[in-house]
């Protein structure tokens, strides 16, 4: 009987190169998200929303309404977790729910006109902090930084599925 064998690391240089920037990207990105989570947090919770409600009022304001499955496979919650989300958002007066227009069974939801204000205000006060952060660099390489984070977001939801 012939036992499997681990791989052995690669010998070519390129491919030892990927991997060790592989996980340079990895460990930038972990320092990254760790930020962006604590600042997410203090930032828009002193709007009076959690960061998941945020997301969730976000999606609705983007891409209109929707239904809750949809909802809660954009925010990759399970339906009960988005469906409290979505309580609170309406309870605080930022979304509602609606006869869905394409099926009259079924419920919409939808930011309301505060919800609206609420998520502009909160991506106005973002916006501002993200200029600060971004002033040093020059105008190419912030396009070439949305370009690169754009792109590694594009290939993770693919892998991700």
């Amino acid at each position: 009987m012939q036992l499997s064998r681990r791989p052995s690391p690669p010998t070519d240089s390129r491919a030892r190169g990927l991997a060790a920037e592989s996980r340079a990207l990895l460990a930038a990105l972990t320092d990254l998200v760790r930020v962006y989570q604590f600042r997410d947090r203090d930032r828009i919770c002193c709007h009076d929303v959690s960061v998941t409600q945020c997301y969730a009022l976000e999606a609705l304001v983007v891409s209109g309404p929707q239904r809750l499955n949809d909802l809660a496979a954009r925010l990759r919650l399970d339906k009960s977790t988005a469906s409290r989300v979505v309580d609170a958002l309406e309870r605080k007066g930022y979304a509602s729910r609606l006869v869905d227009a394409s099926d009259a069974r079924a419920v919409a939801l939808t930011a309301t006109a505060a919800g609206r204000k609420l998520h502009r205000r909160i991506e106005d006060d973002l916006a501002r902090e993200h200029e600060k952060i971004v002033a040093d660099l020059t105008p190419e390489a912030r396009r070439a930084a949305i370009e690169v984070v754009r792109r590694l977001a594009q290939a993770a939801e693919r892998r991700i599925g």
